[in-house]
């Protein structure tokens, strides 16, 4: 067994569960790694890791999911149930569209440390505004007063995280608190929205490497998916109990300071 490779695969395991649903950008650290480290994964590594990540959402909130299961006679409210799964289809269709259309060429011109730099700083600025901007509460409380309009909005703007180092989960959650979210209810519907998306994207990208894969690789994508599942657990409380007191500022100067790492290690 080669124990470099298993090592190696936990390292991103742990940096894959905490930067999914943090709003630092996982794709853009994963990238990151890669470059400082010299580690070389399979296409196809992500994709597994990423599932570790979508199985934290589902074990923490499983009874909300289990809300989404339609039943003979259950109305149609709020965030259950055949509603549910529109609004989850409204906010997971359009990244889809453009996500077959350009994703060949988002990986041709976008995967790379100066694209990811851009990506971190612009984000990391905008979020330091807008939480400075918004109002501290909204209208809106509870992911069941999302409603379609919202789930729709929140998925285009999901769309602008294809490229790396954006992060799905800052364009999620502060794109819910533009539509009039409070930071707590953008923040879960942020991990609702995950699921799908992250499923579909990494079934095309598995697809697509399926052929190249070896036997030697399932024990290290194994020890990679269970740690990404354990640390994104994590990773979710803290950011539901930092979200009770704080703002997301202190991201955006995260990302503001990694930018600079980036541009002045990787982009001379």
């Amino acid at each position: 067994m080669d124990w470099i490779a298993v090592w190696q695969s936990a390292a991103m395991g742990v940096v894959e569960g905490i930067t999914e649903y943090l709003p630092i950008s996982s794709t853009g650290h994963l990238l990151l790694v890669e470059k400082w480290m010299g580690f070389e994964f399979h296409e196809s590594f992500e994709v597994v890791i990423q599932t570790g990540a979508v199985l934290a959402v589902v074990v923490e909130y499983w009874r909300r999911f289990v809300r989404l299961v339609p039943r003979p006679g259950m109305e149609n409210r709020g965030f259950s149930g055949w509603n549910g799964w529109l609004w989850l289809a409204l906010t997971t269709l359009p990244a889809c569209v453009l996500g077959l259309a350009f994703h060949d060429a988002l990986k041709e011109h976008f995967f790379n440390p100066r694209s990811i730099a851009w990506a971190l700083a612009l984000g990391g600025a905008a979020m330091i505004l807008l939480e400075r901007l918004l109002p501290k509460k909204a209208a809106a409380d509870g992911v069941d007063a999302v409603g379609w309009k919202r789930a729709l909005g929140v998925g285009i703007f999901q769309c602008v995280a294809m490229i790396p180092g954006t992060s799905r989960s800052m364009c999620t959650i502060l794109g819910g608190r533009l539509l009039g979210l409070d930071r707590k209810t953008a923040a879960e519907y942020s991990f609702f929205a995950a699921v799908p998306v992250l499923v579909l994207a990494g079934a095309y990208d598995f697809y697509k490497g399926l052929g190249s894969l070896t036997k030697a690789d399932i024990v290290p994508y194994l020890v990679g998916l269970a740690v990404s599942y354990f640390v994104a657990v994590l990773a979710i409380r803290f950011l539901m109990r930092m979200l009770a007191r704080h703002t997301l500022e202190a991201f955006g100067w995260y990302r503001l300071a990694l930018a600079a790492a980036v541009w002045l290690t990787l982009c001379r």
